[in-house]
């Protein structure tokens, strides 16, 4: 055999492993994606059944004036147009202002400072981030009735505890001045261990050799923390930041409704306790749907704003 006709059949043979191999690559992809496919349409089912349906009729139904018991009449815009005249919206949209603004910065500091605390060796530091984490998983209604229960005036243990250094009647829930920051408090308490782990989880993240080499460079502790602790902790902070925005406003219900039942003169009616109100209590589905649509669009308008500020807590350089 000649030497072309081995290099003809040794470039031919190249082309075909060559070939082989492409093709083995695409059915591997394939295989995957089938995979992917199959492991996510089960939880797209789900969000398409129990939420997307849902927010989709939600906006339909705001066009609607519906009682509960299967009277429609289609009303157009008339819901929305209600809501702008109405007094008890905009102070429910007030509280919910105040209650935010009072929530999620304590959450985002109480969070990273208790997560800065866990991350040192420490005596027992397992227990005390298990005992941190605990409330988070205790279910909501159940803290609130503890909750309730300690804070009840004259037999309360915290009203005990405060009469015997001659801070007497104090009502924490029965009185407008203290009760949204008595929400306010148990809000906080309830969910810091959850943001305390994400926090954490950011935190180890980090290199140690930054923080090596600023010690080499004689930076403090608060230097260290400002100028590598904080911006290596952009991703995880507007991760905090959206979701306890969303779940504060969306998620204080159960606490308001165990707690004060939107009282006392109404000083705890937050937006998503209106909502309820309005259509269990007052049955008006319509103007409930309405409500709660606005608020949808609020939260993704919220988000997107925040993505669009922040580039999605991403660096300068990604």
């Amino acid at each position: 055999m000649s030497a072309v006709t081995v290099s003809r059949t040794a470039g031919r043979a190249r082309v075909g492993s060559g070939g082989a191999a492409g093709t083995g690559k695409a059915t591997q992809g394939r295989r995957q994606r089938r995979a992917a496919f199959w492991f996510l349409l089960p939880d797209s089912l789900g969000l398409l059944v129990f939420v997307v349906v849902p927010m989709v009729l939600a906006v339909v139904l705001g066009f609607f004036r519906m009682d509960g018991f299967g009277s429609f009449e289609f009303i157009g815009l008339g819901n929305y147009v209600r809501m702008v005249g109405d007094p008890q919206f905009w102070s429910s949209v007030r509280i919910t202002l105040l209650y935010l603004v009072g929530v999620v910065p304590a959450i985002f500091v109480v969070g990273l400072a208790l997560a800065l605390l866990v991350q040192q060796r420490i005596p027992f530091v397992g227990a005390i981030r298990s005992a941190l984490f605990v409330p988070y998983v205790i279910s909501l209604v159940v803290v609130a009735m503890v909750w309730e229960f300690m804070l009840s005036e004259r037999t309360g243990v915290v009203s005990r505890l405060l009469g015997a250094v001659g801070m007497n009647d104090l009502a924490f829930l029965g009185e407008p001045n203290l009760a949204l920051g008595t929400v306010v408090v148990i809000t906080v308490w309830f969910q810091m261990g959850y943001y305390m782990v994400i926090f954490l989880a950011g935190l180890q993240d980090i290199p140690g050799e930054y923080y090596e080499a600023a010690r080499i460079d004689g930076a403090n502790a608060w230097q260290r923390f400002r100028t590598i602790t904080l911006p290596l902790l952009r991703p995880t902070s507007f991760f905090v930041v959206v979701t306890a925005t969303v779940s504060v406003i969306t998620g204080g219900l159960d606490l308001v409704f165990v707690l004060t039942g939107g009282g006392p003169a109404g000083s705890t009616t937050l937006l998503i306790f209106y909502v309820y109100e309005q259509a269990f209590l007052f049955g008006e589905l319509g103007y409930a749907a309405a409500i709660g649509s606005v608020l949808v669009v609020v939260l993704l308008a919220w988000s997107a704003l925040m993505f669009a500020v922040t580039r999605g807590g991403r660096f300068d350089n990604d």
